[in-house]
């Protein structure tokens, strides 16, 4: 038990090497002061080693068989009205909780108080960082449900991306400016810690199960999906908010 602690916690730890030394070469090469609170910043740093081994770890026992197993079990029980909504649920539930979007929603919205995109005040910026997440959550929703859909029908994947691509650049040209950048980075906030672990697993379960279905070929890209419908929809909020 104690060897696979160890090697858990060097796993983590090799897996943060790169970011150690880019932060090192910086620091004693470019920067040349030393840090401040030393001690503060190793213990930070071995608490981020753990915590990433736990992580991991709790990945590989939860989030990824219960994803599986679910994707398993709606499969067989062969009604596909519950399969998409378990998908659109999953897709809202782990978006609307992501703690980065969370994060990006709340300065989004102090920074457009204070451009005066919105009104000023606590309220007036809970509401909008509230309405972000949720057209976010949303889109996620409907991206896995349509990433559902195809691995059921056997759609190929890049028509989706492809054409999903084409509408975000033509609803760029015509989105507020105000919200392009925000659209944008909302993609990107989609797929982190709690999202990209469920999904995927939810993925490869059901392209395991289907007959006619190869994991490696059709379990894959409901991350992709979920990166490019919040663009579309964080644009569409811009139009509702700023026009």
């Amino acid at each position: 038990m104690f060897r696979t602690i160890l090697k858990k916690l060097w796993s983590a730890f090799a897996d943060l090497i790169p970011i150690i030394a880019v932060i090192s070469f910086f620091q004693l090469a470019v920067i040349r002061q030393p840090l401040p609170d030393l001690g503060g910043i190793l213990f930070g740093a071995l608490l981020v080693v753990i915590g990433l081994a736990l992580f991991v770890q709790g990945l590989e026992m939860g989030l990824f068989p219960i994803g599986e197993t679910l994707a398993h079990a709606l499969a067989r029980k062969g009604s596909l009205f519950w399969l998409l909504l378990f998908a659109f649920a999953l897709g809202f539930a782990t978006t609307v909780a992501e703690p980065a979007l969370i994060a990006v929603a709340d300065e989004a919205a102090k920074t457009a108080s204070q451009a005066g995109l919105i009104a000023a005040g606590d309220k007036a910026r809970q509401n909008y960082a509230f309405g972000l997440r949720l057209s976010v959550a949303c889109s996620v929703g409907l991206a896995i449900l349509i990433g559902v859909l195809r691995i059921l029908r056997g759609w190929p994947i890049h028509y989706l991306i492809l054409g999903g691509y084409v509408a975000v650049m033509l609803m760029t040209t015509i989105a507020p400016k105000e919200i392009i950048g925000i659209a944008y980075d909302s993609g990107g906030v989609t797929t982190s810690t709690i999202t990209v672990p469920l999904v995927a697993a939810l993925g490869v379960g059901l392209a395991s199960i289907i007959r006619g279905r190869n994991p490696m070929l059709d379990g894959f890209g409901l991350i992709a999906l979920a990166s490019l419908m919040p663009m579309l929809f964080v644009m569409g909020y811009g139009f509702f908010m700023f026009r």
